[in-house]
């Protein structure tokens, strides 16, 4: 069973000892993770070892136990906190409840209580443990209720209500493989005999869908049913778009079929291509436009909509969700993420089959998001499309539309290296401004994140992280760093008392100061100023 970490503060060895000895902390279900002989040293060593349970003295010097306990608050919420004072008082027991205290235990300390309130927070714990393993066990109902998840993704698919920038996430968090494409979609309708009971609609459209299921036979073409608004709708993944007519072919065969093994008709309205699943609506918009002409055309047939309206496609525009999904290719997504947001928008160009002096003003609303994108990233666009570039580029000057994608892609990329670079240079100039703050205010000992974050207008979470990603230190271990520095300047090069060295780097408590230097150097100030001598 893994054990709870127990961190002791208390400023006299004796009473550490005493109970780190009394306390059989393996039986209770805890080990004493740590001690600290000072509020300072404890809340240094609490970002170390991050204990579930902190045992504090009140009274302790350079940081007392409920200034201690105040920022164990802010830093680690989840952890118990236990007070221990040899002062009878009220008003501190009031502040320690305040604090968010679990207890309070007056001094001398009691092996027996202490070990009460251990088996209370370890009971108090072990709750928050179960609340953990519950997730786990809503995990588990998750799996087993992915098949309706599933169902409900396609439907939504099929309604254009996924957003293509959170596409491959949720078929990801759904466990599914989605094709490149291109695709189709078919919706499946019944043609029920006169006189067919209506209530027997759901198990029709169950046993329809499993016939197509069964008998569906086209190699390479990844298939996806589900039951969608009265009908069958079919999901088709398929290599290449010279596969649409074997899946015509196929789909007929179906609906000859159909009457011999349903003992009813089946007619299916066939959408266009589209370039990726996150146009699957628009073909499934065909597929439904074109189940409309079953009364002139008949049933038990495929309609396609390209045949009934050769023009149902020749519509390209560059929406608000295409440009956010190129927008966040380029600043976030991978190589292949890039190229494959490229290949999608393209692929519209490919399916329309329009001719090149048609495409322009298409291209040309890629190139204007992407001019969009590289000024609000401070990147002049100059140095993403050249110094002769004017605005505009004509779709007829490529000889193919490879070479477009090309000279995209090459753009795409271009930009997504200046704004990364951009970004990284912002983070090393706000270290930089940082660390001279820290160099102009280390004398000031109320110097803390929050002084700097308000000179920087950053948060502080964001900072802090930032900060040690780049220094490779914490900022308290900066700021001491250059305390201690200027403090063993001072001692060599100066005859000036402690006291005053220590004021003049921040630090309001001689005694402190002289602990801080001990272990930062490994010897008390005079013994330093002596072997400088």
């Amino acid at each position: 069973m893994e054990l709870y970490r127990v961190l002791l503060a208390d400023d006299e060895a004796e009473i550490r000892q005493g109970i780190s000895r009394k306390i059989d902390w393996a039986a209770q279900g805890f080990e004493l993770a740590g001690e600290a002989e000072n509020g300072a040293e404890a809340l240094e060593l609490a970002e170390q070892i991050r204990p579930d349970v902190v045992l504090t003295d009140i009274k302790m010097p350079f940081m007392d136990g409920l200034e201690l306990c105040r920022r164990l608050r802010r830093q680690l919420p989840a952890a118990k906190l236990v007070v221990f004072s040899g002062f009878d008082d009220f008003e501190y027991a009031r502040q320690a409840v305040s604090m968010g205290v679990s207890e309070y235990i007056m001094k001398p300390v009691n092996a027996r209580e202490l070990e009460g309130v251990l088996a209370s927070l370890r009971s108090q714990l072990e709750a928050q443990r179960q609340q953990r393993r519950d997730m786990e066990a809503l995990r588990r109902r998750y799996e087993e209720s992915l098949p309706v998840l599933r169902e409900l993704f396609f439907a939504r698919l099929l309604d254009g209500r996924v957003p293509p920038d959170q596409l491959a996430e949720r078929a990801a968090r759904y466990e599914l493989e989605l094709p490149g494409g291109p695709w189709a979609a078919a919706l499946v309708q019944m043609d029920l005999p006169a006189g067919q009971p209506a209530e027997r609609d759901e198990l029709l459209l169950l046993s329809v869908r499993s016939f197509l299921e069964e008998h569906f036979e086209l190699e390479g073409c990844w298939l996806r049913t589900l039951l969608y608004n009265d009908a069958v709708a079919l999901l088709a993944g398929l290599q290449n778009p010279e596969q649409l007519y074997p899946l015509m072919s196929e789909l007929e065969r179906l609906c000859a079929l159909a009457p011999s093994c349903l003992g009813l008709g089946l007619t299916v309205g066939l959408g266009q291509l589209c370039g990726a699943a996150g146009q699957l609506h628009q073909s499934m918009e065909g597929a439904i436009a074109a189940l409309d002409y079953r009364l002139l055309m008949g049933g038990g047939r495929v309609l396609y909509i390209g045949d009934l309206e050769p023009d149902a496609s020749l519509r390209l525009s560059l929406d608000d969700e295409d440009q956010r999904a190129l927008a966040t290719a380029v600043k976030l997504g991978s190589e292949e993420q890039l190229d494959a947001t490229l290949h999608e928008l393209l692929d519209r160009v490919r399916a329309s089959r329009l001719p090149p002096a048609q495409c322009q003003l298409y291209v040309l609303e890629i190139v204007t998001c992407l001019v969009r994108l590289a000024r609000s990233g401070g990147v002049e666009v100059e140095d993403v499309f050249g110094p002769d570039f004017a605005g505009a580029v004509p779709a007829a000057q490529f000889s193919s539309l490879e070479r477009l994608g090309e000279w995209l892609g090459e753009r795409c990329r271009r930009l997504r290296e200046l704004l990364g670079r951009r970004r990284t240079d912002s983070a090393g100039r706000t270290v930089e401004e940082a660390k001279s703050y820290i160099a102009a205010h280390f004398a000031d000992s109320d110097l803390g994140v929050e002084a700097v974050c308000e000179h920087l207008h950053l948060s502080p979470t964001y900072f802090s992280t930032l900060f040690k990603r780049e220094t490779g230190q914490s900022f308290t271990a900066c700021v001491t760093e250059q305390r201690m520095a200027e403090a063993a300047r001072l001692l060599r090069e100066t005859e000036e008392k402690t006291y005053l060295i220590a004021q003049r780097t921040g630090y309001a408590d001689p005694n402190y100061f002289s602990y801080v230097f001990k272990r930062h150097f490994g010897m008390t100030p005079s013994k330093y100023r002596a072997g400088q001598a």
